[in-house]
C-alpha cells in the first residue's frame, strides 16, 4: 500500500492518503503508453488539407490552339497540371485520421502514465483548491508554497492541476500561469498526465479518477 502526504494550499502537510492497490500497483505498460499517445495525437489531426484537381479548377474550358498546324504540343486545357494555375496531381484531400481505442486500454494507459508520476514522485495531493481571488498574483502563491519549481534546467516544466471541479475564479486566476495546465479528474487524458513534470491533483479529484480508472479492471476471483 503506498501513502502519500496530502498538503493545504500553505504547503503545510494536515493528512495522508492510501492510494487504491488496484490502480496505484507501481506498474507502467509502456506499449500501451505508446499505442495511446500514438493514438491521441492522431486524433489531433485535422486532415482538413486540400487541392484540386485540374478538374475543380475553374476555367480551361476552351481549347488554348487547334490539335494540329501550329508546331506546338497539343493542349486541351490551360489547367492541365502542366500549366501554371492548372491543377495539383496526387496533391492532399481531406481525410480522417481518427484512431478509436478501446476504453480499457485507454485506462491501463492512464493508469500506467499516474503509476509512473508516483515512481517519480510527482504526485502530489492537496485536501483542497478553494480560492478566493482571481488574481494570478495570489494564485502563483500556492504552487511556490507546494514547493512546485517552474523551472528545470532552461526549460519551463510542465504543471497539471487537476481539480475536481473548476469553477470561474479557478479559470480566471489559473489561465495566465505560463507553466501550468488545469483540468478536470473526470476529463483528463492519458497525453497530458504523462507530458507534464507535476501532477497536482485534489483530495476529491484523487477519489474520481481512481473511480474512473477502477470500473475498466477485471475482478479478481
Amino acid at each position: 500500500m503506498i501513502k502519500l502526504p496530502i498538503y493545504n494550499i500553505e504547503g503545510k502537510e494536515v493528512e495522508t492518503v492510501e492510494l487504491d492497490a488496484q490502480v496505484f500497483n507501481g506498474e507502467v505498460n509502456t506499449a500501451v503508453l505508446h499505442q495511446a499517445i500514438t493514438a491521441f495525437r492522431a486524433n489531433q489531426r485535422g486532415g482538413l488539407a486540400s487541392t484540386k484537381t485540374r478538374g475543380e479548377v475553374s476555367g480551361g474550358g476552351k481549347k488554348p490552339w487547334k490539335q494540329k498546324g501550329t508546331g506546338r504540343a497539343r493542349v486541351g486545357s490551360t489547367r492541365s497540371p502542366l500549366w501554371r494555375h492548372g491543377g495539383v496531381v496526387f496533391g492532399p484531400h481531406p481525410r480522417d485520421f481518427s484512431v478509436r481505442l478501446p476504453e480499457k486500454i485507454k485506462s491501463v494507459a492512464l493508469r500506467s502514465s499516474l503509476n509512473a508520476k508516483v515512481n517519480e514522485n510527482n504526485l502530489i495531493v492537496i485536501d483542497a483548491f478553494n480560492i478566493n481571488s482571481t488574481k494570478t498574483k495570489d494564485t502563483a502563491k500556492i504552487f511556490a508554497n507546494l514547493k512546485v519549481n517552474p523551472k528545470k534546467s532552461n526549460r519551463i516544466s510542465k504543471v497539471l492541476l487537476l481539480l475536481d471541479n473548476v469553477d470561474n475564479n479557478a479559470k480566471l486566476s489559473l489561465r495566465n500561469i505560463e507553466f501550468l495546465k488545469f483540468n478536470t479528474s473526470k476529463d483528463t487524458n492519458v497525453y497530458e498526465t504523462l507530458i507534464a513534470h507535476k501532477i497536482i491533483v485534489t483530495k476529491k479529484g484523487l477519489a474520481e479518477l481512481t473511480k474512473r480508472m477502477k470500473k475498466c479492471i477485471a475482478p479478481t476471483t
